[in-house]
């Protein structure tokens, strides 16, 4: 399965935020999409950064609620892994596992076309194993 397949399930929507917009901004908008990271936004198309549960949980530990103040360009990471549409669902699961990461923003022709996290790629592969076990249950009934 490609990433295409999982996006047209999902959707495409990608929730951003700008780079000089606010920690408790941020927090603010995972909260209310109930999602777990925000591809951050500024001079560089399409995106400059991606910001995380995580690099929240450590810039609170970090700076305490002084962090809620600051820019979201503070804590992001800059260094972001991304994929085309035409990257196999597998291969982003290995690359999910062995980068530690669980959101991958998807980028054709530097345009940013969508969001895939580890959960929607597991819903994918179950979605498949369930396809091949009635697959193979009908083959083996019909003998």
């Amino acid at each position: 399965m490609k990433v295409s397949a999982i996006l047209a399930t999902k959707g495409r929507e990608v929730a951003t935020i700008s780079q000089g917009q606010s920690l408790a901004d941020a927090i603010r908008m995972l909260k209310e999409r109930r999602i777990g990271a925000l591809v951050v936004t500024g001079g560089f198309p399409p995106l400059v950064g991606i910001l995380s549960e995580r690099d929240i949980v450590r810039a609170l530990a970090e700076h305490g609620a002084g962090a809620l103040t600051m820019a979201v360009s503070s804590f992001m990471s800059p260094h972001v892994t991304t994929c085309t549409e035409s990257a196999s669902a597998d291969g982003l699961m290995a690359l999910m596992t062995d980068q530690r990461i669980r959101h991958v923003p998807v980028i054709d022709n530097n345009v940013l076309v969508g969001m895939i996290s580890i959960g929607d790629v597991v819903k994918s592969r179950l979605g498949e194993l369930e396809t091949e076990k009635r697959d193979l249950l009908d083959y083996v009934s019909a003998r």
